[in-house]
């Protein structure tokens, strides 16, 4: 098992990054937060994320995360019923983990309801599971990178497609987004889809 890999960056989008060790490429998923990290640097740089792996009959998957407190909510979320990696890591697409426990310990299940892929039921089923295991803590903000609207487009469509919403709703999301607010980050403007979607 991985706990971490540390390596070059030779390939970054919204959805995964691939890490080069000695000469090995390692595809992780990513969140947006782990994307905000990473995306601070350039191609080349060096980084170290933790990892989680999920083996399926079908695939073997690494799922990469920029800080530890982002993998134990990862894994906190998996374990609730209902709740798989991808629901899991678009989650924590949608919200930091200071914002998820906050939605946890103010039983905000509209936080929760507002992510593709969970209703009210699992919503509520994240809040009663997590509960006793998740404390509060204070607010992260991110941070704009500052990437022209048209670059910001792009890089946001492709990262809604590959979470699996299609091409024609995301385009239509992002160009509503992105005319109203053209100074919004990769970030903030797949997590504002992700709530209009």
């Amino acid at each position: 098992m991985f706990d971490y890999i540390k390596g070059t960056i030779a390939e970054i989008n919204p959805a995964y990054a691939i890490i080069d060790n000695h000469g090995l490429g390692y595809m992780l998923n990513i969140s947006l937060n782990t994307y905000d990290v990473l995306n601070r640097g350039e191609k080349g740089d060096s980084t170290l994320l933790y990892v989680h792996e999920v083996i399926r009959e079908d695939a073997h998957l690494l799922y990469g995360f920029a800080t530890k407190k982002e993998r134990e909510a990862f894994l906190l979320l998996i374990s609730v019923s209902g709740v798989g990696p991808n629901t899991a890591r678009v989650i924590l697409s949608s919200m930091n983990v200071d914002e998820l426990a906050q939605a946890v310990t103010s039983n905000d299940t509209a936080m929760f309801k507002a992510v593709k892929g969970v209703g009210a039921k699992t919503a509520q089923r994240i809040i009663v599971d997590l509960k006793d295991k998740i404390k509060p803590a204070g607010n992260t903000l991110l941070e704009h990178t500052g990437k022209p609207a048209g670059l910001v487009y792009d890089e946001a469509l492709a990262a809604l497609v590959m979470l699996g919403f299609t091409q024609q709703a995301s385009q239509k999301a992002l160009k509503s987004l992105l005319t109203n607010n053209p100074g919004l980050s990769v970030e903030e403007a797949i997590k504002q889809a992700l709530k209009m979607m």
